[in-house]
């Protein structure tokens, strides 16, 4: 713990005995400092403040714990602080009963791509999750910084969670080229990203775009585990067969499932098949069928292009899917 963290923790506790557990306070001063100081984008400020309205939650935070904390992270508290208090009340009405966040270690760290990595994390408790679904994830080599990132698989067994992760901020440049074996994560509470499964057994597209990958692989493995009969079809777009990152483990799902079909997009790759070549929102207008349920997971920039172009093609708008938060 830092000189400023126990200092914190150590004003806390003078006041209010047994309120904060020693262990949690570092993650929660850095957190309360990032929220103060601004900065972030929206998709980072709503990570952090879900991580925040849980830990007022599981702590037991009242309105009048406000001047305590306030007190203890800054040497006169203003306006701002309030400000910030009160947008960790709203977000704490917003969450359910649970742990303020998951300490997780890294089991595994594969650079797949010069920009992404494989990160797969073991929770010392389980966490409860499902396909589709959003996380908010913190590393100590950036305090109090918060990024979604969204599982790659469904829950497994043993515990352990698959991350796909794009180099595209301070979180994720981390996660991607820093964080090794061994090291601790916090995950905070999961929240539906927009991309969870309808009811039903209606037919799936799923369009991906770099690590949108990752929630949309999880759906497949979802629909593997149900019994209902479903035919998916999982468009990955990517500019060239070397951006491919996931290539060995999606030809393993499409050997294991006859009712998978992968298709591979490449807007830029001369070499690819005539039926491959093309922006992954391209292909998915042509393979879309009616009846079909389409989820699509990317860039902001095949999002936009996925809103005009399946609009175009029919598809109507309570059977589009596409993420509410995060970044890809």
């Amino acid at each position: 713990m830092s000189e400023e963290a126990d200092r914190f923790w150590a004003a806390v506790q003078d006041r209010c005995p047994g309120l904060l557990p020693e262990r949690d306070a570092p993650l929660l001063h850095a957190s309360l400092l990032r929220l103060l100081a601004g900065g972030d984008d929206r998709a980072g400020r709503l990570a952090l403040l879900r991580a925040l309205g849980c830990a007022y939650r599981s702590f037991g935070f009242r309105s009048w714990h406000a001047a305590v904390v306030g007190d203890a992270l800054l040497p006169a508290p203003g306006l701002g602080w309030w400000r910030a208090w009160r947008l960790v009340e709203r977000a704490a009405a917003r969450v359910g009963d649970g742990a303020a966040w998951w300490p997780v270690e890294v089991v595994d760290h594969d650079r797949a791509a010069d920009t992404i990595a494989t990160v797969t994390v073991r929770p010392w408790r389980r966490l409860p999750h499902r396909a589709g679904q959003a996380v908010p994830v913190c590393t100590s080599r950036r305090p109090g910084r918060w990024r979604w990132l969204s599982p790659a698989n469904v829950p497994r067994a043993d515990g352990t969670i698959e991350f796909h992760v794009r180099a595209v901020g301070a979180v994720s440049r981390s996660l991607v080229h820093e964080v090794r074996p061994g090291e601790l994560l916090h995950l905070g509470a999961p929240l539906d990203s927009g991309l969870e499964l309808v009811d039903g057994g209606d037919d799936l597209l799923l369009v991906a775009g770099g690590t949108g990958l990752a929630p949309l692989r999880a759906l497949v493995e979802q629909v593997a585990a149900a019994p209902v009969d479903r035919r998916v079809t999982l468009i990955v777009g990517a500019r060239t067969f070397a951006d491919l990152y996931d290539a060995i483990a999606l030809d393993k799902l499409q050997q294991a499932h006859d009712w998978l079909t992968v298709v591979p997009a490449f807007s830029a790759d001369p070499e690819a098949a005539p039926a491959e070549r093309g922006t992954a929102v391209a292909l998915a207008t042509y393979h879309h069928r009616a009846g079909q349920h389409v989820h699509v997971c990317g860039p902001p920039g095949m999002l936009a292009a996925a809103r005009h172009w399946l609009s175009i093609a029919g598809v109507p708008a309570q059977r589009r899917r596409l993420p509410v938060i995060g970044d890809r």
